[in-house]
């Protein structure tokens, strides 16, 4: 069965007078050809009697066949309304249908009038006009008071926008009726069978046409000119939504299960658009920055924004070369006509070695540590891996960070940091230590570090595997019913990263304001309300999706908390804080290190594990 843009199976009875119309249509035009022959030649056509007038009927409606499904009728959303594009790709199937007759009857040298072609061209487009019109008719008469659709401008006809549509008319979930693009050689053409407007058209587009939604697919623009976008489209009477960034455009349920209201993604709080960008503009400006974990959500992000700040060279450094390939490829485009210098590197953060290669050759100045292992049940199974690339991989950048003298050495943690109960926020809160340690034995470079929760439209959000689990039917699946989590934008988290690396002394603790703490439960009811449907339980066990509990899993904290200490200390910007802590002394730190590095040689991980945890918990003692 098909599936209307409303999720709701489509009626059999359409289906089959549809299928029923194909077949007399095909036998329409067919006794047209018997009809003009017999008009022109004199005589019935006779399939035994030749060979070339059963050459030409074949032909006939092979051509009927092709341009019945591949011209006209391919498309499921087809006879929704009426457009013009549809009256023309009929009369050029008829033109090319009478061409074909013409060079046939010229080829075998039948005897037939000159006109003979023309009129059977003419005939099969009024044949094919007619049967265009009754499908209009009886998708009307079928789907009235039943389908109720969900049309939509994409916002960008590049690559991403394309892939997006192509998607959209697989589902059917969501009808897209054209394109906006600022690019004036895109504008008036075609992609993927729907027109590109401009901006200026789009007011007029979204009333004519009906546009319930506007989609921005355009996840590898400058986080300044999304906001433009955005801006701009929020003035226009439909809902907008947004594709993140960090997205894969290839994989086509993906695309659609990760599509983020534009306030998911762009929260309504006026700080989080008031950017003082003068100031940061002097921080990075003509300096070598180096991003490692560059492919990752906050690494791609970073390196989007920094951009805007024209430093020299920006060094991408990542693991994957997936990951590499895809942020170099996703910001060149954005640099033709800049000064700023994209260097990838595929390198670990554990490579002493290729990190001194690279500090040198480049000449290293500014340094955002944005690579780790994150996910707490990978990293809980896999402590040997985690604590090298989080805590040994740290302490490494760091190294060459002091030995080359740079000026800024900023580290990306987490509130798993704080009094934590997995190896994940363990190791990034030895990471802290390590950065600190760092900090009070250098004179030139600036260490510091910046501890905020969980980003939307981040790799691993809760968001998109509930938009996934909320498309399939149910149930969402929540680890309890009291588990609350700090969340933020990420382009917000990354803007204040930026701000807090700009005006870092060295030694802080930055934190980040991340307003109050939401409940999983409630964020998971809220896409389930916004998706129109509702919560099936106890008090509705008529509802569409139901919540299916699975248990805390290893490692994992019914709250989150971002400080150790509530003493803090106000910043230059009003949602950045800086934490008051306690530091490891740095002989039992060197002890640490030195206890990791052996555990980590005998694959020890019952040995990391103590060794981190008793860290951690010595220093909250402190």
């Amino acid at each position: 069965m098909f599936l209307t843009p409303s999720g709701v199976k489509e009626s059999s009875s359409l289906k089959n007078i549809s299928k029923l119309l194909a077949v007399l249509e095909m036998l329409a035009v067919t006794a047209s050809i018997s009809i003009v022959y017999h008009i022109y030649v004199g005589k019935k056509l006779d399939l035994a009697g030749g060979e070339k007038n059963a050459l030409l009927v074949m032909l006939a409606a092979l051509v009927v066949l092709y341009f019945y499904y591949l011209s006209r009728y391919q498309k499921r959303n087809k006879y929704q309304s009426f457009e013009w594009r549809h009256i023309l790709n009929i009369a050029v199937s008829s033109l090319i249908f009478c061409l074909l007759v013409m060079s046939v009857c010229f080829f075998f040298q039948l005897s037939v009038e000159r006109l003979f072609p023309m009129v059977l061209g003419a005939i099969y487009f009024l044949i094919a006009l007619g049967f265009y019109f009754a499908k209009l008719f009886l998708f009307k008469v079928f789907s009235d008071g039943r389908v109720k659709h969900t049309r939509c401008l994409v916002y960008g006809a590049g690559e991403a926008g394309s892939q997006l549509v192509s998607a959209l008319q697989l589902s059917s979930e969501i009808v897209p009726v054209g394109f906006i693009d600022d690019n004036k050689l895109k504008q008036g053409k075609n992609f993927c069978n729907i027109p590109v407007h401009s901006f200026e058209d789009a007011e007029q587009i979204v009333k004519l046409k009906g546009v319930h939604k506007i989609i921005i697919a355009m996840p590898s623009v400058p986080i300044n000119k999304r906001d433009e976008i955005v801006s701009n489209v929020s003035d226009l009477p439909c809902k907008i939504e947004i594709m993140p960034p960090d997205i894969d455009i290839y994989q086509k349920e993906k695309i659609l299960n990760s599509l983020l209201p534009v306030h998911d993604v762009y929260p309504v709080d006026e700080d989080t658009t008031e950017h003082t960008t003068d100031t940061r503009g002097t921080a990075y400006q003509g300096k070598t920055v180096f991003v490692s974990g560059a492919g990752g959500s906050i690494g791609t992000e970073l390196c989007r924004q920094l951009l805007k700040f024209s430093p020299e060279k920006l060094i991408l450094y990542e693991q994957s070369e997936l990951a590499l390939y895809e942020v170099e490829q996703g910001l060149s485009q954005f640099i033709s006509d800049s000064s700023v210098t994209l260097v990838p590197v595929l390198g670990d953060v554990c490579d002493a070695k290729r990190l001194k290669h690279v500090f040198n050759t480049y000449g290293v100045e500014i340094v955002f540590h944005a690579a780790a292992y994150k996910h707490v049940p990978l990293v809980e199974a896999n402590e040997v891996a985690g604590i090298q690339n989080n805590v040994i991989g740290t302490h490494t950048l760091a190294s060459q960070a002091f030995d080359s003298a740079v000026e800024t050495f900023v580290l990306i943690s987490s509130d798993k940091a704080v009094r934590p109960k997995s190896v994940m926020g363990a190791s990034k809160r030895l990471a802290e230590l390590i950065i600190q340690d760092f900090d009070s034995r250098s004179r030139k470079t600036k260490f510091s570090m910046v501890r905020f929760g969980n980003v939307l439209g981040s790799s691993g959000s809760v968001v998109p595997l509930f938009k996934k689990q909320i498309a399939a039917g149910g149930p969402v699946t929540l680890t309890h019913p009291d588990v609350s989590r700090y969340f933020m934008a990420i382009s917000e988290a990354v803007h204040l990263v930026i701000e807090a690396g700009n005006f870092a002394a060295g030694g802080e603790v930055f934190v980040l304001n991340m307003g109050e703490p939401v409940k999983i439960s409630e964020l998971a009811r809220n896409l389930i309300e916004k998706s129109n449907l509702t919560v099936r339980d106890e008090a509705n066990p008529d509802g569409d999706i139901e919540f299916r509990y699975i248990g805390l899993r290893p490692g994992e904290k019914l709250f989150e908390e971002l400080l150790i200490n509530p003493n803090t200390i106000t910043a230059s910007h009003p949602k950045i804080f800086i934490a008051v802590e306690k530091r490891l002394k740095r002989t039992e730190l060197a002890k640490v290190l030195r206890s990791l590095n052996k555990a980590i040689e005998d694959n020890d991980s019952l040995a990391l594990r103590r060794i981190v945890f008793k860290a951690v918990e010595k220093n909250a003692e402190l």
